[in-house]
């Protein structure tokens, strides 16, 4: 599989950005922008999964947002206050005052197909990456030749909540000055959760998972910032609504993070959009689920008027 490797510029002045990203395939196949979720860096899109893209004929681009990964970090940034006044804001779908939103975040995939001089592609965003793909697709149509949405939602006011088993990983996080195995013993816990309760991962798989993204970049700064991101942005459906391409949500059966009623209804704000539930996914991409995604965002891909194919 080719690998091309860069750095994107974007920002504003006062806040510049260069965002890491690896471009593979060949150029002149269609290209797929993936978008992951919070605090999440690129390799979260696994190597099978995008080689199995790459085989079915298109370009597949992953990155590094602002704040994770190899990308620009946003440091001395922060949001004033408490965090929970924003969180009550958010269930009300309501914004608030945030160093940066999933708008500027949309804003820098934007900039990173203008880099690559690609005028459109088919967009496939999972979880936070799924709503940053919702404002991309609604405030840049004609950038986006197909949508696809995995386990994510528009932020509707009063949506499900994740499950306790999930809302409990963030009340006991280790301490600032807990030994690097017990940190990584969390980690390895918070992903199996995360996970569901199918396809979990082995402990040596989690392990290496978690001291390979560890090694690469270790900033947790970042993915507290993107949360409040997605505070401040508040609901989507006012994006959402205003979506043309062709869209598929998909979602798992076992989502314990974002509930399956959330993808609902979000498929159901989308003009013609398509709600595919994969059995016994949850909010990951463990091997057992690569096939089914596929082939559900490339047959809504093919779908599209502009399918990008040379």
């Amino acid at each position: 599989m080719r690998k091309r490797t860069g750095r994107a510029k974007g920002g504003t002045p006062d806040h510049p950005v260069e965002l890491y990203y690896e471009d593979l395939g060949d150029r002149k196949h269609p290209a797929i922008l993936l978008i992951m979720g919070v605090g999440a860096q690129l390799p979260m899109w696994p190597d099978g999964f995008c080689k199995m893209l790459v085989k079915r004929g298109y370009r597949v681009i992953r990155f590094d947002h602002r704040d994770v990964g190899w990308s620009t970090k946003m440091s001395g940034q922060r949001a004033e206050g408490a965090v929970v006044p924003r969180i009550g804001r958010y269930l009300l779908g309501r914004p608030s005052p945030v160093p940066y939103t999933l708008v500027d975040m949309a804003q820098d995939a934007t900039d990173l197909l203008d880099h690559l001089r690609i005028d459109a592609a088919h967009v496939v965003g999972a979880s936070m990456g799924g709503m940053i793909a919702q404002i991309l697709a609604a405030t840049h149509p004609d950038r986006v030749m197909s949508l696809g949405l995995l386990m994510t939602s528009a932020g509707k006011p009063l949506s499900a909540l994740p499950s306790w088993r999930v809302i409990r990983l963030a009340l006991n996080p280790p301490g600032k000055d807990a030994p690097r195995a017990a940190k990584i013993a969390v980690e390895m816990h918070n992903i199996a959760v995360i996970n569901g309760p199918n396809f979990v991962p082995t402990q040596e798989q989690l392990r290496h998972r978690v001291e390979t993204l560890t090694a690469r970049s270790d900033y947790k700064q970042g993915g507290l910032r993107q949360f409040d991101a997605i505070l401040g942005t508040g609901s989507l459906v006012r994006f959402t609504q205003s979506i043309t391409a062709p869209t598929v949500v998909v979602h798992g059966s076992h989502d314990p993070m974002m509930r399956i009623r959330n993808g609902r209804n979000l498929a159901r704000l989308i003009d013609g959009a398509r709600f595919v539930v994969v059995d016994g996914m949850g909010h990951d991409l463990p091997e057992p689920v690569w096939r089914p995604v596929v082939d559900a965002v490339l047959e809504n891909a093919v779908s599209s008027p502009r399918t990008g194919r040379p």
